[in-house]
């Protein structure tokens, strides 16, 4: 019987053990897209608590506390951290094959050098120590990050931000932290109250006076050469699916005067200026040379007691059903024409259509750059062991996996760095077994340089950071 999570975790095989030892365990992350806090990156906050640094803003946790019959007052409400803890811990023990019991346990290996098994009986002694430890110099948050030798994060940034601690940070010896222009709020022409809220705003800090869609382009367009004049490389969206309709720039005209106005949006109306700004976003990022990221596949908010009381991000999202194939070709094939498709990376979440989209990216890759456009890694419910491999599979089957640029947290949580260690190992454990089955020959050599490839080497590439 093998020891639970020891030093070859997850590797199946002696080839998957050389593969990961020798090849992946070492290699520096570039953790291309996270959410992790700006501000207390530049602070180089040390967290108050286990708790704090754990649990505060963790919805993956809180699913698991609500559907273990914890009430919330012990997730997101009023009790203390610890009793927030107290809970966690007894709900840790009935995560079993959820990734959340995994992670739990490498994150108290990795940081804190505890091999116990969490639970209601160690949840004291765990608390006090790592909290104890928390205090350390070297528990601060640059010093974590330093700790897991991560050279490059991606924030996630709303092109209203002024992104001053992404100035505060540039040129800082630990490791580039640069931002994300994610423009989501700046569509949401589904809320239109929202959306005239949001370009009321964009207004003040652009200092025009946005009555009409080419102002509100240029508004934008200012707040995206804002970001590439403070490091920014990279765009990001969160989608249900791609909006690729037809429209004329008459049709957007008319339509963005209607929002401004307060009269309703047809449906198809809300689809054409969707379809018109995401273009334009991807125009702009192809003109800078940025990577172009698309989350795809969120049904999000679904508990609307639960999202008013306790607003979005807060755990009532899951895998939506939405139609994919046929946007996602037009947009990109709209792009690909004029001769303006960045570097794309198109995220998954239903594992129904990895298929379909590890098909998709073939047909946008012209030569031009080894995987311009990628099938990008398990997303959000599908970045665990299970999603990983059918994400691999399908890639490797329809398209060239040595060419993948490999894993990312999209965490909130400085603690979630061993999920590229997580990663790394179910990979090698992929080719070890092919290797050892007879299915690919027996070049440890080659296999580790595309290992080393797909860990570390195609993101370095990839990514003009």
């Amino acid at each position: 019987m093998k020891k639970f999570l020891d030093e070859n975790f997850l590797l199946q095989t002696e080839t998957a053990q050389r593969l990961y030892h020798e090849y992946a365990k070492d290699l520096p992350i570039i953790d291309y897209h996270c959410h992790l806090p700006p501000d207390q990156i530049a602070a180089d906050l040390n967290f108050s608590n286990l708790s704090h640094i754990w649990l505060h803003g963790d919805h993956y946790k809180w699913r698991a506390m609500r559907t273990n019959g914890i009430d919330e007052s012990y997730v997101t409400g009023n009790k203390s951290d610890f009793e927030k803890f107290e809970q966690w811990a007894a709900t840790v023990p009935y995560t079993l094959r959820n990734p959340l019991y995994h992670w739990t346990h490498l994150e108290l290996q990795r940081y804190f050098g505890i091999h116990d098994i969490l639970s209601p009986k160690t949840a004291k002694e765990i608390y006090d120590k790592c909290t104890e430890m928390l205090q350390g110099p070297e528990f601060s948050t640059q010093s974590l990050i330093k700790k897991m030798k991560v050279e490059a994060i991606g924030t996630t940034d709303d092109p209203l931000d002024n992104l001053e601690f992404h100035k505060q940070l540039a040129g800082n010896n630990v490791t580039k932290v640069l931002p994300s222009f994610r423009p989501d709020k700046a569509m949401n022409a589904d809320d239109a109250v929202a959306l005239n809220a949001y370009i009321d705003k964009l207004e003040a800090l652009t200092d025009l006076s946005i009555g009409d869609y080419d102002t509100y382009l240029t508004a934008l367009k200012k707040r995206h050469d804002y970001f590439a004049e403070h490091g920014c490389k990279v765009s990001d969206h969160g989608l249900e699916q791609i909006y690729a309709e037809e429209y004329t720039e008459d049709e957007i005209r008319s339509i963005f005067i209607k929002i401004r106005t307060g009269v309703a949006l047809m449906p198809g109306e809300i689809l054409k200026i969707k379809s018109a700004l995401l273009f334009q976003f991807a125009i702009w990022d192809h003109e800078k040379g940025w990577v172009q990221q698309y989350h795809l596949g969120a049904l999000r908010n679904n508990n609307t007691r639960l999202l008013t009381k306790l607003g979005p991000d807060t755990g009532f999202d899951s895998i939506g059903d939405f139609s994919q194939g046929r946007a996602l070709s037009t947009f990109l094939n709209k792009l690909d024409t004029e001769d303006k498709l960045a570097k794309t990376i198109i995220y998954n979440l239903n594992p129904t259509q990895n298929e379909l989209f590890a098909t998709m990216i073939g047909n946008f890759n012209d030569g031009t750059v080894a995987g311009k456009v990628q099938f990008g890694s398990g997303w959000w419910f599908l970045d665990q062991k299970d999603g990983m491999i059918k994400q691999m599979n399908a890639l490797s089957n329809m398209g060239l996996l040595s060419r993948f640029i490999g894993m990312l947290t999209d965490s909130r949580s400085f603690l979630s760095f061993p999920r590229h260690e997580y990663f790394r190992r179910i990979l090698c454990n992929l080719l070890g077994d092919d290797i050892e089955n007879g299915e690919l020959p027996n070049d440890i050599e080659w296999t580790g340089k595309v290992v080393q490839d797909i860990c570390y080497y195609n993101a370095k590439n990839y990514f003009p950071f």
